[in-house]
């Protein structure tokens, strides 16, 4: 399976695991694409198509850009020697594809929104960095293919917990997913989505899902010993792992209040900064 693809189809599957959740039919994805793919695209006095366009596209490309470093099975698309560090970097190109989706509307609540994230970046990015700098010290590489060889005696998770936790809750920070969907917020009406209607919402959306596909499934390599388990083929333990990972943070969107972002900065720089260098700190001790 191509990672398109793989991305489309486990995209659809969050959507519907998501409408099955919230009280809605598994279907009701499906209905939502017909519907946005004939809607006629509105727009505000004076924006920026050309800008919206590339914020809009851009957010689409960035989560496939990062699961090329990311092994379905054995080997990734892509088995880039700073894999890691490509992944980190790809999920932050979302900053600017979020901001330049609100700027280009020329609208209030699109522009907020946009800075929402900004914020909600500047809180959630260091911890995550030290997460994924956790991982490629216990690994010895930046190489996301070694992270998964390192695990075949013991999963990362088991004796980085911390690490693992900090990563959950940033990728649901750079999916501005559930409690960190503040960017999308209901008193924005809708935050930097609001101006998009037709093609533009729908791929908006695409790339949200993407981003969440894609996150849950670089948990897999990164903490959980990628395709490794009994019986199963490895490509299949991965896809069984994902969607584990999957449904768990679809489950935490409703069952978790929005977190306003003023809060989240603190316990992130009082709480999640200091509890991921103490992890680092562990992992380094006993590389060592």
């Amino acid at each position: 399976m191509s990672l398109p693809l793989a991305l489309v189809v486990l995209g659809l599957a969050a959507a519907s695991l998501n409408a099955v959740l919230g009280g809605g039919r598994a279907s009701a994805p499906f209905g939502e694409v017909a519907r946005l793919l004939v809607q006629q695209r509105r727009r505000t006095l004076l924006h920026d198509a050309l800008l919206m366009r590339i914020g809009v596209i851009s957010l689409v490309a960035a989560p496939v850009l990062a699961g090329v470093v990311v092994p379905l099975g054995d080997v990734p698309v892509a088995d880039l020697a700073v894999g890691i560090v490509w992944f980190n970097a790809m999920e932050v190109c979302v900053w600017g594809s979020l901001w330049l989706t609100g700027w280009s509307a020329n609208s209030v609540y699109p522009l907020v929104g946009a800075y929402r994230f900004v914020a909600q970046g500047l809180a959630y990015e260091l911890p995550h960095m030290f997460a994924l700098i956790t991982v490629a010290l216990g690994a010895g590489s930046l190489r996301m293919s070694d992270a998964v060889q390192a695990q075949q005696g013991l999963w990362f998770v088991i004796w980085m917990p911390i690490a693992f936790l900090i990563y959950l809750v940033s990728a649901l920070a750079m999916a501005f997913w559930g409690p960190m969907s503040q960017p999308l917020g209901s008193d924005l009406a809708g935050g930097v989505r609001a101006e998009l209607s037709g093609p533009d919402r729908l791929l908006f959306q695409a790339g949200r899902y993407a981003l969440l596909v894609v996150a849950a499934a670089a948990a897999v390599p990164l903490f959980l010993g990628g395709g490794g388990g009994p019986v199963l083929p490895s490509w299949l333990w991965v896809l069984v792992k994902t969607m584990a990972v999957l449904g768990l943070l679809v489950w935490v969107r409703h069952r978790v209040p929005a977190v306003r972002m003023d809060r989240f900065t603190q316990v992130s720089w009082l709480v999640l900064i200091p509890l991921s260098l103490v992890q680092l700190l562990v992992v380094g001790i006993v590389v060592v």
